[in-house]
């Protein structure tokens, strides 16, 4: 962000992120710890609802700074912290101390490199992705080896379930998916290669950019013997072209996410495998388990 003007990426993120960490800090988590090192302007402060609009404006705080001072006043025993820096360039040990970590609005090269250095700890660290694109939402979930226990009738039942990292999920041949896989998933995919592939950031996409990203659907359905079907061009052109979500898709997605990780700090209930799909056209959320295991 230029400090000037707040673009769409970015008002999509901040709310996805204000809803989420107001269902978490009033759970009554122990602790919650913020990293958004983005400087606060006028625009940024209009779209968090969190924070007052007469905030001062010179005093060079970051978003993650106010948001912190904020979430504070929700639930006073909960500790909200601030860490500055780049999320990816973080050390494994740096993940230790958290029980649960979650990213939004990643490049495809940070999921999976965050992710591994979750998977190298000697504990389990649960970690999640979040991204919202027009009216589409995913989440996906990797919990390792995950125990958990859940009522079944009168009595509690204990169940494990083996998750895959993020990149073992998405590295699985499309022909071997089953047949009514959600088209959103095979969709986000294109769009997630796309801006690797031309070097952009989370949502820098528009119109201009459709014909390279059909091309590019093209190129991949024909590696994994993939009907093109699958992919719509409408579906592909929303999300290249309304790269700013709606509101009532955050508050799904921020609703669905709170609740997964409570699940996985407490160890109750059955949990997400491994990825859900939210699509505010027709209003169905899918859960789909995409994994090796």
């Amino acid at each position: 962000m230029n400090g000037e003007e707040l673009t769409e990426q970015e008002t999509a993120l901040y709310d996805r992120q204000i809803r989420f960490c107001k269902n978490i800090v009033l759970a009554g988590v122990g602790s919650l710890t913020l990293n958004d090192d983005n400087p606060v302007t006028e625009e940024a402060l209009a779209a968090n609802f969190l924070i007052p609009f007469d905030e001062n404006m010179g005093g060079g705080g970051s978003l993650a700074g106010l948001c912190c001072d904020c979430l504070k006043d929700f639930n006073p025993m909960v500790h909200v912290s601030v860490e500055k820096g780049d999320l990816s360039s973080f050390d494994v040990d740096f993940f230790q101390k958290f029980d649960v970590v979650v990213i939004s609005c990643c490049s495809l090269a940070a999921k999976k490199l965050v992710n591994e250095k979750c998977r190298k700890l000697s504990k389990r660290v649960a970690f999640y992705t979040v991204d919202c694109r027009d009216s589409c939402g995913e989440i996906f979930v990797d919990l390792q080896k995950y125990a958990y226990a859940k009522k079944k009738a009168d009595e509690t039942v204990e169940c494990q379930l083996q998750y895959s990292s993020f990149e073992e999920a998405i590295a699985i041949p499309w022909r071997s998916l089953p047949k009514r896989v959600s088209k959103l998933y095979f969709a986000m995919r294109v769009v997630e290669r796309f801006e690797e592939v031309e070097r952009r950031k989370p949502g820098e996409t528009s119109i201009e950019d459709l014909p390279k990203v059909l091309k590019l659907r093209n190129e991949l359905c024909l590696a994994h013997s993939l009907n093109e079907s699958q992919i719509p061009d409408s579906l592909l052109e929303r999300l290249v072209v309304s790269t700013k979500e709606f509101p009532p898709v955050s508050a799904v997605l921020g609703g669905i996410l709170g609740q997964e990780v409570i699940k996985a700090i407490s160890g109750k209930g059955d949990p997400l495998k491994n990825f859900f799909f939210f699509d505010a056209v027709d209003g169905k959320g899918l859960i789909e388990d995409i994994s090796t295991s």
